[in-house]
């Protein structure tokens, strides 16, 4: 992951002015939901990634999140929850869950700022890669799990970190 050759300006000490001047060095398409709230767009290998990422002041915390939809058969859920445990033990910063109601696989993290700490650019867009690298990298497996594939065969699947990096 290259690293980006950026300075934090005084102006752009909050979280969410940080991710968009990432986004612009990137050329992502964004758009500023709020004064804490942003929404980017990402081209993958598997499909486009819609990421959002909204700071609370009250939590100190930078939370980013990724969804896809993903619609799997009521009886292929367990086999689901078993492989999201599963891929879960694999990657540190963050997490997948499913959220059934909405029918969409979600990558979560949060980066914690707490006592006045300052989000680095590079710190932003590592947290943003790394939730597109995690859901390209892991997209094949899930979609296994769906159609039938057992947890432990279609975590096989999962891309190689590399792969992953490179969509």
């Amino acid at each position: 992951m290259a690293q980006l050759d950026h300075r934090i300006q005084a102006d752009e000490t909050h979280p969410i002015d940080i991710a968009e001047a990432v986004a612009l060095r990137r050329g992502w398409e964004f758009q500023r939901m709020a004064d804490d709230q942003i929404a980017v767009t990402i081209r993958g290998q598997w499909r486009d990634h819609a990421l959002t990422l909204a700071w609370s002041g009250r939590d100190e915390m930078l939370r980013l999140i990724c969804c896809f939809d993903l619609d799997p058969p009521e009886a292929r859920m367990p086999a689901l929850y078993q492989l999201l445990n599963l891929v879960n033990d694999e990657v540190w910063d963050g997490s997948f869950a499913f959220w059934p109601q909405q029918r969409v696989m979600v990558w979560r993290y949060g980066l914690v700022l707490s006592g006045q700490a300052l989000a680095e650019d590079g710190q932003i867009d590592c947290m943003i890669r790394s939730a597109v690298e995690n859901c390209e990298r892991f997209h094949p497996s899930f979609q296994s799990a769906c159609r039938g594939g057992e947890p432990e065969a279609a975590l096989a699947l999962a891309l190689p970190v590399a792969l992953a990096r490179a969509a």
